[in-house]
């Protein structure tokens, strides 16, 4: 989950890492370092906090050299000191690492046998210490490299740097992502595109087990066999979504507002307006109709996605859906369906759970396809079958537009599903394809409630405690709305099917615990209208997030309303997701929380 830099230059890199490192603090924000060298000499920089920290001490106390590496870290193993923060280093090798070394410890025991001693409480540190060694040992520094990484047990993108070698870097990856960059003169090493938009937009991933060996000039590239490699070079737009606030207080808000568009352009590449009907953009590895039943897997929001997905292929499509967090789901060894399809969702394309995943039902014979907004991301990369969300980069921890993209894509491949499997007829089709052609409309629409939300955020920031009830696909909202509360405002908050609420959750409600309670005016609405009243009863304070006609019918029951757009059933859990998602920015804004870096979480998590 940390972020890697490293620049094999020609002109100073100092300012150009923590340029870099700016943007990818989203990944991490404990704490942050760089190091150079200046006359063969390893020299560095590091602070505790934000990367403004690292960019003031630099101010103070600047760095010379043309080669360097960087770090922005979210901690594992160790507290977020600047003792703790990287590169680690001895005096023959800087090193800068991503992911987890699961045999750290044993390793230690074998260091210190030899008499090297950590300074610090990390696992990153013994990666520094054991490649000093091997160099003590009479190795050159590319031959230490991979004595080290052939010792090392768990996920890790390494760069090293080391003293004297003022034209070389060495990196390695296993498990965690790693990209090559190449310059005019200059070659960069980034935890991913966006490391290296600032400096060029030709980049090389580098696979599972490759090490390179890179110079101003050029990268070699080797196998985990050690063989020389080529890999393609791909021409990114990474370097055309450095993004800015603009007039927006924070990127969540900016994010936020940028939906009804990012929303329209996922409807775009699905609808078929002459047919009125929703098709694929690229041939699939995979038929629907042949399938008999479909594995879901994504963690966080991407997760409740998910869910929501499985109502929609269940009801549209008649497809059976099983689900789980990518964390647990390899680890109950899950029975596959021969040929099955198995669905990965992730904004990052990184996440490494999900990777885990994907990977054991890609060893059992699955059918793979993933919805991510990175393109280049390992998750992609070893899909069959992508559907991209094309939303942008989103910089805000809590994701927004990533989730309701993902929402729209798994709606859209409903239908089609419905379809190819003879579930849907003609006029079905055009029925959920105008839904989706007015969902963009509909969520502008919702947002000309932000200052109606804000204002009952400002009552909710009060409270220590809230619940979120919804039915159907409505229950996944309820579920996120919790979620984004707790992870931006820090109020703790539990979502749940709202017939569930007797079975238990009733007995924290009273007068101080706000009830959101999700029920647009549908089929199911008169249900959770009935446990709403349960509520009422016991003098709750309830939110009713509904529809004008909703709001009309059973508004009188609650405290305060928030009425969205009338819609479609198929797209209401789209249009609600914007009121939860507003209602936990303004909570959050109204505490001054730091919306944007939420403590303890980062963006994109790529260690388990």
């Amino acid at each position: 989950m940390c972020g890697i830099v490293g620049i094999a230059g020609c002109k100073p890199v100092a300012d150009r890492l923590v340029s870099a490192l700016a943007q990818l603090e989203y990944r991490g924000y404990d704490s942050a370092g760089i190091a150079t060298l200046d006359h063969g000499e390893i020299q560095r920089r590091r602070a505790p906090g934000k990367l403004v920290n690292l960019a003031n001490k630099l101010t103070l106390d600047p760095l010379a050299g043309t080669i360097g590496i960087g770090h922005t870290r979210w901690a594992t193993h160790g507290a977020p000191t600047e003792l703790n923060a990287h590169p680690h280093a001895t005096p023959r090798v800087a090193v800068v690492h991503n992911g987890i070394i699961e045999n750290y410890r044993s390793l230690l025991v074998e260091l210190a046998a030899d008499g090297y001693l950590p300074l610090t409480q990390t696992d990153s540190e013994v990666v520094a210490m054991m490649a000093t060694r091997w160099m003590d040992l009479g190795l050159s520094p590319v031959a230490a490299v991979q004595a080290t990484v052939s010792k090392l047990q768990g996920a890790f993108a390494l760069v090293f740097l080391f003293h004297g070698e003022e034209q070389m870097l060495v990196a390695a990856r296993q498990g965690s992502p790693l990209a090559v960059g190449y310059g005019d003169g200059e070659m960069f090493l980034g935890s991913d595109a966006l490391a290296l938009s600032l400096f060029t937009d030709k980049v090389t991933y580098l696979e599972e087990g490759d090490w390179a060996v890179v110079t101003p000039g050029q990268a070699a590239i080797r196998s985990r066999e050690g063989s020389n490699v080529n890999r393609v070079v791909h021409q990114t737009n990474a370097s055309s979504n450095i993004v800015e606030k603009g007039p927006y207080r924070h990127f969540m808000l900016k994010e936020i507002h940028e939906q009804p568009d990012a929303v329209s352009r996922v409807v775009g590449r699905f609808v078929d307006r002459g047919a009125r009907t929703l098709a694929v953009q690229d041939p699939l590895s995979f038929d629907f109709a042949d399938l008999t039943r479909m594995t879901v897997s994504a963690c966080g929001t991407a997760y409740l996605a998910g869910v929501v997905g499985k109502y929609w292929f269940e009801r549209y499509a008649r497809l059976p859906v099983d689900i789980d967090v990518g964390s647990e789901f390899r680890y109950r060894q899950p029975p596959l369906a021969p040929e099955g399809l198995a669905l990965f969702i992730s904004q990052s394309g990184e996440t490494a759970d999900t990777l885990a995943a994907l990977r054991y039902c890609a060893a059992n014979g699955q059918h793979i396809a993933s919805v991510v907004n990175v393109e280049e991301s390992t998750i992609a990369r070893e899909s069959k079958s992508v559907f991209p969300l094309r939303c942008g980069p989103e910089i805000g921890v809590a994701s927004t537009k990533a989730f309701t993209t993902q929402l729209t894509t798994l709606a859209c491949l409903s239908v089609v599903a419905g379809r190819a499997r003879g579930v849907l007829d003609s006029d079905k089709v055009e029925e959920l394809v105008t839904a989706l052609e007015t969902l963009p409309g509909a969520i502008a629409n919702a947002l000309l409630a932000e200052d109606e939300i804000a204002e009952i955020a400002r009552s909710i920031s009060k409270a220590s405690d809230a619940l979120f009830l919804g039915r159907g696909p409505l229950y996944p909202i309820a579920l996120e709305g919790a979620l984004k509360l707790k992870e931006i405002s820090y109020i703790h908050a539990e979502g749940y099917a709202a017939g569930e609420l007797k079975h238990g959750p009733i007995a924290l409600v009273d007068e101080t615990i706000p009830v959101i309670v999700i029920a647009p005016s549908d089929e199911l609405s008169e249900k959770t209208v009935s446990n709403m009243q349960e509520v009422a009863a016991r003098g709750g304070r309830i939110v009713l997030v509904t529809d004008p006609k909703g709001a009309e019918m059973h508004g009188g029951i609650a405290q305060q309303c928030i009425v969205l757009p009338e819609v479609h059933p198929f797209v209401a859990p789209i249009v609600a997701a914007i009121a939860v998602q507003l209602l936990a920015y303004h909570t959050a804004a109204h505490l001054g929380a730091d919306v944007d870096q939420p403590r303890n979480l980062a963006k994109s998590v790529t260690v388990e």
